[in-house]
């Protein structure tokens, strides 16, 4: 999700030929990206209001020699995140590289 520099609301993708642009909810300022650089999907549709969820493509994930549990092979992609509170160690994620089950490692 993107916000508006000038006034911090909610960025929205209109789609165009050759480019996306993101258009404020508030102040209507627009800013035009690559195209595909983002993918978006209309999440729900009310009367004519549209709830957009954003998702910025994932580049590059480092990968990592471990075991899956599902299918045994030996090469997953790894990243952390922070699930539990400030004072504990964050959590380590996996997703297998062959079938894409992803599991979680707590320290």
């Amino acid at each position: 999700m993107e916000f508006c520099e000038k006034c911090g609301g909610v960025l929205i993708p209109k789609k165009s030929e050759k480019t996306t642009i993101l258009e404020c909810r508030k102040c209507g300022k627009r800013r035009f990206v690559k195209k595909g650089n983002y993918r978006f999907r209309i999440a729900s549709e009310k009367d004519e209001r549209k709830t957009v969820v954003v998702e910025e493509k994932v580049e590059v994930l480092p990968r990592t020699r471990i075991r899956c549990p599902k299918c045994e092979h030996d090469e997953a992609f790894w990243w952390m995140q922070q699930t539990r509170s400030a004072d504990e160690p964050p959590t380590r994620f996996f997703r297998c590289a062959k079938c894409g089950h992803t599991w979680r490692e707590y320290q």
